[in-house]
């Protein structure tokens, strides 16, 4: 049995997403955040070396980092059916996007995370210009297309939903400037699988999807 190890307010929240949109059975066991410094508890830690979430286990496999848990999911537990096939025209765009979600955009929001953590007096002024870069591409994006991977929702929303979402509250970032992005979200909080999915892995809490 497929089990998702849930870290209460972290990226494995997008893995809970992923299992309810494509409809397959799996485990689900949350972990509250400790209460003295909001970190994972040693029973997390323990799961991985790495002592980070997401981290998924299958019968002996242990998996961390999301986009391989993504990868592995949807290709051995959902017939690889949201990821678009090499003929695909979305082929390309959902590759861009599934691996920007945590290797372009998830650095630039650790730094700003960082910083706030341990009270720097401000974020290099080069990481400014790669967020506004990359928040102006997000933008585009959704303007022209109605999910990041294309026409049809893929895995490449499941890993960029979480900087959109969660990952704002710890900037306090608004969506004032990106109508796209925020039109977006509300698509998104209205599918089923999203909101079970919250319900599930974070419940009590509202999504931030404005």
């Amino acid at each position: 049995m497929l089990t998702v190890h849930h870290l209460r307010t972290s990226q494995s929240e997008r893995i809970v997403w992923l299992c309810e949109e494509l409809g397959i059975d799996y485990d689900l066991k949350l972990y509250d955040r400790r209460s003295d410094n909001r970190m994972a508890p040693d029973q997390y830690k323990a799961l991985h070396p790495m002592g980070m979430a997401p981290v998924v286990t299958d019968g002996d496999l242990v998996l961390g980092e999301s986009a391989a848990i993504c990868d592995y999911v949807n290709a051995r537990h959902g017939g690889g059916r949201l990821a678009p096939g090499v003929d695909s025209p979305d082929f390309a765009d959902h590759l861009f996007w599934f691996h920007f979600a945590n290797g372009t955009l998830m650095p630039i929001s650790f730094v700003e995370i960082s910083a706030a953590l341990t009270g720097a007096d401000s974020v290099p002024d080069f990481m400014k210009d790669r967020k506004a870069r990359a928040w102006s591409m997000i933008e585009q994006r959704l303007s022209d297309t109605p999910f990041f991977g294309g026409q049809e929702l893929s895995t490449a929303d499941i890993m960029m939903i979480w900087s959109l979402t969660t990952g704002r509250a710890f900037g306090q970032f608004s969506l004032d400037e990106y109508p796209a992005v925020r039109a977006y979200l509300q698509r998104i909080g209205e599918r089923p699988a999203y909101r079970s999915a919250r319900a599930k892995a974070e419940p009590g809490a509202e999504p931030l999807l404005d």
